[in-house]
């Protein structure tokens, strides 16, 4: 089914357009920046366990958010009722930013469009039935179960929404976006021997069900959950202390988003709480390192046509051959520090204020070939998976967790090892890198960042990396 905009805020509200402007207009007079946000959200979710379907959620999110901003202080006030009285008394509850401000001031002209809308109005949700979900989950269930018998438990997870959002700022500029999301995960319990192990694979991104719902794309993910399970099943205790590390291509690249990304978000930097402050134009990585954040990419999760305050994602290039070139922005941050919106301003939903965000963001190949670059490794450990982490943005320290993980041992991938920690420092980490393989890949479109409370979807990757001197915090006695 395809809707427009309209269907979902003036439609169902005594406001119409010209209303609405009038008070975005009188809103943000005196003011020196800010917007109108409206956002419409359908939203699914099924959990299938032991066999059965657990649970089954659905949710229509409606509202919108006002916001004023005057020097560096923001005002602002949001509502899931979109009418007169309550957008007025949004007006009047941020007006205080505004005091002492008398005349009129001119607000900065608002985002240009430069690019194409990357999603049609198509909305996910409603292209498959009910019926075909369950049946989805029940048959990842069957088939899973027949693969191995060492299988003892089978959970899968489905979900989706779809996002209408308008802008609107003063003078009448109005910026439209149309936004799906899908997501299928898959985890085994695998047990031998009395001992059980976890595997777990997933993928999605903006698009519609009918990817996830072919067989030959979710057995795939099935066949990754157990053959993550069994290995973890043969692990034996990770090593303790500094060592060569190598990370896979893809999902590892989290590593890079938490330890390095975070800090290249442009309000740390313009409060000068990242350890990247100040350091434009030095070099803080290996020759060879180049980071990107690009929201442009087509049916990536973290692809964009606008961010949340109506400009346009671009491709930005943030660390060029080890260079810092510079931060992601928001049009706060960048009217702040002097330079232009990046496209990088988002927010969880109509009731957050705007914040820089990544998108997707990821390393650009080398020139190794991967198994060179685990030839040159006499000792150290492969990690082709990681888990959850933790990062200091003022100082860069991080820990990480390797979900998946292999002792080197004279060029070859050894034994499968459990309880592996990455310990160190994110700009430190990256001028670590002395081999960069041939071999960029993103993730299979998972990813979920979490910054001042707020979790927005995002992507990730890099190429086959190998890292000197790392710490790694293990289990070996």
């Amino acid at each position: 089914m395809t809707h427009s905009p309209d269907d979902f805020f003036y439609d169902r509200s005594e406001l119409d357009a010209t209303e609405t402007q009038s008070e975005v207009d009188e809103a943000l007079h005196g003011a020196d920046d800010g917007e109108l946000y409206l956002e419409y959200c359908q939203s699914e979710s099924f959990s299938f366990d032991d066999g059965r379907l657990k649970n089954a959620a659905f949710d229509t999110m409606n509202g919108f958010g006002l916001r004023v901003v005057k020097d560096e202080a923001t005002g602002y006030a949001h509502s899931s009722e979109f009418s007169k009285a309550a957008l007025k008394r949004a007006s009047q509850s941020v007006a205080a930013v505004k005091s002492g401000q008398s005349g009129i001031q001119e607000l900065p002209e608002g985002p240009q469009g430069t690019n194409q809308a990357l999603y049609g109005p198509d909305n996910p949700l409603d292209q498959v039935d009910f019926e075909t979900k369950v049946r989805l989950m029940q048959e990842i269930d069957a088939y899973a179960r027949g693969l191995d018998p060492h299988i003892a438990q089978v959970s899968c997870n489905l979900s989706g929404e779809w996002q209408a959002i308008e802008i609107r700022r003063a003078g009448g500029q109005v910026i439209r976006d149309i936004r799906p999301l899908v997501r299928l995960g898959v985890s085994i319990v695998a047990e031998k021997d009395g001992r059980q192990e976890t595997g777990r694979s997933g993928s999605g991104g903006r698009f519609g069900y009918e990817r996830l719902i072919d067989p030959a794309h979710w057995q795939g993910e099935v066949q990754e959950a157990l053959r993550q399970a069994l290995t973890n099943l043969d692990s034996v205790p990770a090593p303790v202390g500094e060592m060569t590390v190598v990370l896979g291509p893809g999902w590892p690249g989290v590593l890079l988003h938490e330890a390095v990304g975070h800090g290249l978000e442009g309000d740390f930097n313009r409060k000068k709480s990242s350890a990247f402050s100040g350091l434009i134009g030095e070099r803080v990585a290996a020759p060879g390192v180049t980071v990107i954040d690009d929201g442009t990419l087509d049916e990536r999760r973290g692809s964009l046509s606008i961010d949340d305050e109506g400009t346009p994602t671009q491709h930005t290039v943030l660390i060029e051959d080890g260079i810092l070139k510079g931060y992601m922005h928001d049009r706060l941050s960048a009217r702040l520090m002097g330079t232009t919106p990046t496209g990088n301003g988002r927010r969880q939903s109509y009731a957050d204020t705007p914040l820089p965000r990544m998108t997707n963001t990821y390393m650009l190949a080398g020139d190794k070939d991967p198994r060179e670059i685990l030839e040159s490794v006499k000792r150290g450990i492969y990690c082709p998976d990681f888990g959850g982490g933790q990062v200091d943005i003022t100082s860069g320290k991080f820990t990480f967790s390797c979900t998946e993980a292999y002792l080197i041992e004279n060029g070859k991938i050894g034994a499968p090892i459990k309880g592996a920690t990455l310990i160190g420092n994110g700009p430190d980490c990256l001028t670590r890198v002395s081999m960069i393989g041939n071999d960029l890949k993103l993730d299979r479109g998972i990813g979920v960042c979490g910054k001042a409370g707020q979790s927005v979807p995002v992507g990730i990757g890099q190429p086959t990396l190998r890292l000197d001197g790392i710490t790694v915090g293990g289990t070996a006695r």
